[in-house]
């Protein structure tokens, strides 16, 4: 694959310049087995809707199409469980989860990794974070009832905005057995 070169100008960077080395959806890491593209999680409500309004020109015009985004705050009632299950980006910034390469956070590093840029290190420690947010499948699994989706809407939500599909008691099944699936799709 040739590389190609992105050259962003949004409110949080002007001037940044990345490559996509990798195909768009393809060639990840061997232990990243995200459930949900980025225009999935746009279109099933991540974020309050306020998260990408701003950097559209960065990514796919199609990751937009069904996407519910909030274009003066951010609106929990656009989420695909109807709660806020966000920490302010100051809290991630005071814990050191930011990368100046990507001032939004994870999701960021998600979206640009989906294109295909790749950073050494980087995709490491971010996916060592995906990984960690697992534990909160095993918790759902203890706590809710099989078949009750909305047991736990903030836990679930938050799992969404790592790209784990909570919407399904299955999909947490298949979770916790290592077996990736798109049963709910």
């Amino acid at each position: 694959m040739k590389v190609r070169w992105l050259v962003v100008n949004d409110r949080m960077q002007q001037g940044y310049r990345y490559a996509l080395a990798a195909p768009i959806g393809s060639k990840f890491h061997p232990d990243f087995r995200p459930e949900l593209t980025p225009a999935e999680m746009l279109a099933l409500g991540v974020f309050g809707g306020k998260y990408m309004t701003d950097c559209r020109d960065e990514f796919p015009e199609s990751w937009f199409a069904e996407a519910r985004l909030s274009s003066l705050r951010k609106d929990p009632s656009l989420n695909c469980f109807g709660v806020d299950a966000s920490q302010p980006l100051s809290v991630w910034r005071a814990k050191g989860w930011i990368h100046p390469d990507d001032p939004r956070g994870w999701f960021q590093w998600y979206c640009r990794y989906y294109q295909g840029r790749r950073m050494p290190g980087e995709g490491e420690r971010q996916i060592a974070r995906w990984k960690a947010i697992r534990r909160h499948v095993a918790q759902l699994r203890r706590a809710c009832e099989p078949g009750d989706c909305w047991c736990r809407p903030r836990q679930r939500q938050a799992l969404m905005h790592w790209a784990y599909d909570s919407r399904s008691n299955l999909i947490i099944h298949l979770l916790l057995q290592g077996i990736a699936s798109d049963a709910c799709n």
